[in-house]
């Protein structure tokens, strides 16, 4: 028989988009988060390629047209905010570093919860506690203390996943890409526009500055540094750090800094990739990051987490054995996924040099991205491959 009633857990964006789908199919779904409500803001994504697709297929497209931070290109600054480089949002036919439909995570997140939420049992603040399968059902034994028994569970949480060490315990691989990022909220000024804004920092450090749809401006800090367990630590130790990091920095650091200290959706991690050799174990498989994360680096994070949602109910829905559907679901999105990953270990160092020369020779490289004779060339390395999957049509 094909299952009947699936637990997912998480409820950013793979999880809600594969809760549609699987509800699509005449599935009883519940989606279990462990935060206490829906979480909303976040960083900046894109909706490029075959995930914009998915979300056509969907019938949201518009809407998420309608709430896009409506992002007109990137700008890379000096100290003194002068333009050293552009590119358009429209430069590479809207998927190239900044993409036609860049929306806020949370943003995409409520739509997508919206959109199933008439079908699909969301279940905010709890978690896993216990999970046993037993070859004919998974036991789930809940921190809120109930349990409950399912056909499948189906992890779409994020890179650290607390759910996937439960059941793969160390078979899941990190790569790490000795790199940390930051994003949080800081309040709006008239110098913020409509334009992403860049600043590289001699030592391998970036502050930049993102609109939203929402009357603030998104914060991104980055750092090249291997894994040092910063992400461990509580947001008053975070925020002293960046503080001490970036305290150098000039252009408008210090007003970003300053707004570090009342910013209540820190968000400190180090980049890196999932690698694992299988997605799924007997009945339970993973979806999205907690699957297969390719970085923020890739820009393909949210294209692979609406793309593997996708496939996966799909599979689900085509065959009688979720062995068999699992199967197929690996067999599809993988070399999507290899494609995603190919991220060089150096590109970091690419996207903020260490020196100041490093700096001035990438602003020349970046003024060279839209010329003619060159624009193929770069449209090759600064659009993600986001297309490059044929997505079934299930019906």
């Amino acid at each position: 028989m094909k299952p009947k009633k699936v637990l997912v857990t998480g409820a950013s964006i793979a999880g809600p988009a594969l809760a549609y789908w699987l509800s699509r199919q005449g599935m009883d779904v519940t989606v279990v988060e462990r935060a206490p409500a829906f979480r909303d803001g976040g960083q900046t994504v894109d909706v490029r390629g075959a995930g914009r697709v998915v979300v056509q297929r969907m019938g949201l497209e518009d809407r998420v047209r309608a709430n896009t931070t409506n992002e007109q290109g990137i700008a890379f600054v000096d100290r003194s905010n002068r333009t050293k480089a552009f590119i358009a949002v429209d430069a590479f036919g809207g998927e190239g570093p900044v993409a036609e439909l860049e929306i806020l995570r949370g943003e995409l997140a409520k739509l997508l919860i919206e959109h199933s939420q008439d079908r699909v049992d969301y279940r905010f603040g709890d978690s896993i506690a216990t999970i046993l399968d037993d070859g004919v059902q998974v036991h789930v034994g809940f921190e809120q203390g109930d349990e409950q028994v399912y056909d499948l569970v189906i992890v779409a949480e994020g890179i650290g996943s607390k759910t996937r060490k439960l059941i793969f315990g160390s078979e899941v691989e990190r790569r790490p890409l000795d790199l940390y990022t930051a994003y949080f909220t800081v309040p709006r000024q008239p110098s913020d526009g409509q334009i992403m804004r860049w600043h590289n920092i001699p030592g391998g450090r970036c502050v930049c500055l993102r609109p939203d749809n929402l009357g603030t401006t998104r914060a991104f800090l980055s750092f090249q540094q291997a894994p040092s367990g910063y992400e461990k630590l509580n947001q008053a130790e975070q925020k002293a750090l960046l503080k001490h990091l970036f305290a150098d920095a000039g252009w408008e650091t210090p007003r970003v800094l300053a707004a570090l200290e009342g910013a209540p959706d820190l968000y400190l991690d180090a980049v890196g990739q999932v690698k694992m050799r299988h997605w799924s174990k007997g009945r339970i498989a993973l979806v999205g990051d907690a699957a297969y994360c390719a970085s923020p680096i890739s820009g393909m994070g949210t294209s692979l987490g609406l793309c593997g949602a996708y496939v996966l109910a799909g599979e689900l829905g085509r065959h009688i054995d979720h062995v068999q559907a699992f199967a197929e679901y690996e067999k599809l999105m993988r070399p999507y996924v290899d494609q995603a990953q190919s991220v060089p270990t150096f590109a970091p160092r690419l996207a903020s040099p260490h020196s100041r020369w490093g700096i001035a020779l990438g602003h020349a490289v970046l003024r060279l991205a839209t010329a003619p004779g060159f624009k193929a060339l770069f449209a090759k390395i600064l659009s993600p491959k986001a297309d490059a999957i044929r997505l079934p049509d299930y019906g």
